[in-house]
């Protein structure tokens, strides 16, 4: 009768633990998805400072102009899950670049203080989302691998625990603008270096 008992509370202390870690995995992925939403934040609050900046210098491009004003509306409204968002990321950062598109045929707007400005807080907005999305997804692989790995999975499945989508979405920046008679900035490297 020993026996069997400390096989039976064996499984349920295995049970109370794979619980409590798959537990704090989803509290890390819900954490992590919170900080990805404070930077799209940061990236929709900027985006109308921005437009209105290349709208002083263009007037005829309001086609563009309205198209990035309904994909940040889209993205605003979008309160789906992170895949669903990412659709709606992915069509404000197209709209997006059609307007850093504009800018570039205009040395003007380039060479604009206030443009540049909100550029850089944009390239650097665009840096914290990239990071925020690699921790998010980062907790998503740990969460979904203990969804899928037995026997985790079953201890998953008693407690109804769903694995979680990842989050794709492109820089809405890729490198830095040049402004004219100045040098391209060359991005900092990140990885470690190789011999």
């Amino acid at each position: 009768m020993i026996p069997v008992l400390i096989l039976a509370g064996l499984v349920l202390l295995y049970i109370a633990l794979t619980y409590n870690n798959l537990a704090r995995l989803r509290q890390h992925v819900r954490e992590a998805w919170s900080g990805i939403d404070t930077e799209l934040r940061r990236r929709y609050d900027l985006i109308p400072n921005l437009v209105e900046t290349v709208r002083a210098y263009v007037q005829h491009e309001g086609e563009v102009f309205a198209r990035i004003a309904e994909a940040r509306a889209r993205a605003l409204a979008s309160v789906g899950p992170p895949d669903e968002q990412a659709r709606d990321e992915n069509a404000l950062v197209a709209a997006l670049r059609e307007v850093l598109a504009v800018a570039e045929g205009y040395p003007e707007i380039k060479a604009d203080q206030h443009f540049l400005k909100l550029q850089k807080q944009l390239e650097l907005t665009e840096d914290r989302i990239q990071a925020a999305r690699r921790l998010y997804n980062a907790n998503v692989r740990d969460l979904n691998t203990r969804l899928a790995v037995f026997p985790s999975n079953l201890v998953g499945h008693l407690f109804g625990f769903k694995p979680e989508p990842f989050f794709e979405v492109e820089p809405a920046v890729r490198e830095p603008l040049q402004v004219a008679g100045l040098p391209p900035q060359v991005p900092a490297h990140r990885g470690p270096k190789t011999p």
